[in-house]
């Protein structure tokens, strides 16, 4: 009787053990390295009044210029990621589709994004379209007509609200970006399924709609969720971009510390664990996810 070999538990062997402790020492050589090699001051104590900080009016603690970057790079990725998936998988089935229209504008779309650099593109959205699309819907009139509780309400889901239009030019250019990634994915996705399940669905008459839906997509998703995950990856880390038109993410607060505290060091590798451990989290949760579809 054959064992699943993904049911196999993981066990710490002494290679693993030596392995971290290479990498242990690696690191802490480093540390050293920069702490004593170099002719910089460390300054630590400085550091923790940019994640929380004690407001004396309020009598109350409130997060520091870094975490509220982080709060709005998590805004900023995941609302991206969501519109990215929707748009990608769109683009995806076009270039999937019998139709030969279809499959050019799906092929016109990824080619165009994906050999555009990501900072010519949001210079070009944010300049020349954001702000003329952003006008044509209203949305600053629209987000100064709320009340006083639906804004305090939507600042939970998108931040300030003073802030909502150049928060939207800067998501609505990434998802445009991430989807160009996420339609290949799919794409290869669905290609990967073995023609005889299309044969095979299509004798018991379903139609191709039916097909997709009830019989690939659901193993096309099994093959793709690694892809994806490390697409969802890459939008968090690509958010950092946006900085360069004023977003006040992560990235655009330790630039704004820096220049007025001058600890570069301590400001970017915070800033730097910052990153590892919002990126590493969303890692656990996709292999979580990935085991649970596995069983």
């Amino acid at each position: 009787m054959s064992r699943n070999p993904n049911s196999r538990r993981w066990r710490f062997t002494p290679l693993d053990a030596a392995i971290l402790a290479a990498l242990a020492g690696g690191f802490a050589y480093v540390i050293y390295k920069a702490a004593t090699g170099l002719n910089y001051h460390w300054n630590w104590e400085v550091i923790p009044q940019f994640l929380m900080r004690y407001d004396e009016t309020s009598g109350s603690w409130k997060p520091g210029l870094l975490t509220l970057g982080l709060l709005t790079t998590v805004r900023l990725s995941l609302w991206s990621g969501l519109l990215a998936m929707i748009l990608g998988v769109f683009i995806g089935l076009f270039r999937v589709s019998p139709s030969l229209f279809k499959r050019q504008i799906g092929g016109v779309y990824v080619g165009l994004i994906r050999n555009t650099p990501p900072l010519v593109l949001i210079f070009v959205f944010y300049f020349f379209i954001g702000d003329q699309i952003m006008t044509l819907l209203g949305v600053e009139e629209a987000v100064y007509g709320l009340s006083e509780g639906a804004r305090h309400v939507l600042g939970w889901f998108f931040g300030p609200m003073n802030r909502f239009p150049r928060l939207l030019s800067a998501l609505i250019t990434l998802a445009l970006f991430e989807a160009a990634y996420i339609a290949e994915i799919v794409r290869a996705g669905i290609r990967s399924v073995e023609e005889g399940q299309w044969e095979a669905a299509a004798s018991t008459g379903m139609t191709r709609g039916q097909t997709l839906r009830n019989v690939i997509l659901p193993q096309a998703l099994q093959r793709m969720l690694p892809a994806l995950a490390g697409q969802f990856i890459s939008i968090v880390k690509d958010s950092a971009i946006v900085s360069v038109i004023s977003i006040e993410e992560l990235t655009f607060q330790a630039q704004q510390l820096m220049t007025t505290t001058y600890r570069s060091f301590e400001i970017w590798t915070l800033v730097l664990v910052m990153y590892f451990l919002l990126t590493f989290l969303c890692s656990l949760i996709v292999r979580k996810l990935e085991l649970t579809l596995n069983r």
